[in-house]
């Protein structure tokens, strides 16, 4: 279809093929070094895939980042990340990382409420601050948190800032995608769920992120949703829409920072 091409990725990354078994290898290393501190599969929905993994630094942790995976809302799961979570856990945060059920079983409406559930679950098991990040599809579902009407308002206020990374936050564009067979969306749902269409938040800081090798279509997005929101845009130089999330496992990075702070 007309834009299938502009919100392809793996085509346009030299060696596509090789960051999930690259991803999957250094996230069960990661895993198995935590021990006990790795809680996976920790159920907050009534299907096998509404589940989170809760990784926990030393000592009482000084808040909680939840990742949210992407794969175009019909890919991945939680497992293919958790080496992600060094960089929040080594400045003392806990990070949880939610599964969620995958279209076509469910529309991104569906996933939208189960991962409010599954915040309102991490809200549940912890205390202090929450920060909220996502990749590309779990870009969209973190902005989608920032809805007044998403989660329970105690849970809200925990929320200190978030940052969608290489988010869709138009969905409009991908009704001229061949995936729309598959997500099932029409103009309605597409504007509904599309965070460029939503209030901006108040509250919280918000920093869009984005590589600076991706697919034009993917720097349009989070400069739509960076201007609509009046939020900071970062454009990380040299990097592509895979490799741009590896700041978030660098407790040094300028993503960890616009996270959970200096």
């Amino acid at each position: 279809m007309k834009l299938d091409e502009a919100y392809k990725n793996g085509e346009y990354i030299a060696g596509a093929d090789q960051f999930p078994l690259r991803w999957e290898k250094a996230a069960v290393a990661f895993r198995d070094s935590l021990g006990a501190r790795a809680q996976v599969g920790v159920s907050y929905g009534p299907s096998s895939r509404q589940s989170l993994d809760m990784f926990m630094p030393e000592g009482v942790p000084r808040g909680t980042a939840v990742f949210v995976h992407g794969g175009y809302w019909k890919a991945f799961d939680s497992s293919y990340w958790s080496h992600l979570a060094a960089g929040p856990m080594a400045r003392g945060w806990a990070v949880a990382m939610p599964s969620y059920d995958l279209c076509p079983d469910v529309r991104i409406s569906d996933i939208t409420r189960q991962i409010a559930a599954a915040v309102t679950k991490v809200a549940d098991r912890t205390h202090g601050p929450i920060a909220l990040a996502g990749h590309s599809a779990g870009g969209h579902l973190v902005a989608r948190m920032m809805d007044p009407l998403i989660l329970p308002v105690e849970v809200r206020d925990r929320i200190e800032a978030v940052v969608p990374i290489s988010p869709v936050a138009d969905l409009e564009p991908l009704l001229e995608t061949s995936m729309n067979e598959v997500f099932g969306l029409d103009v309605k749902a597409a504007q509904a769920e599309s965070p460029v269409n939503m209030t901006p938040p108040h509250g919280v800081n918000v920093t869009v992120w984005v590589g600076a090798e991706e697919r034009p279509a993917f720097l349009e997005q989070a400069e739509a949703l960076s201007r609509a929101w009046g939020a900071r845009r970062v454009v990380a130089e040299g990097k592509h829409h895979f490799d741009v999330i590896d700041a978030f496992a660098d407790p040094e990075s300028d993503m960890i920072k616009a996270l959970i702070g200096a």
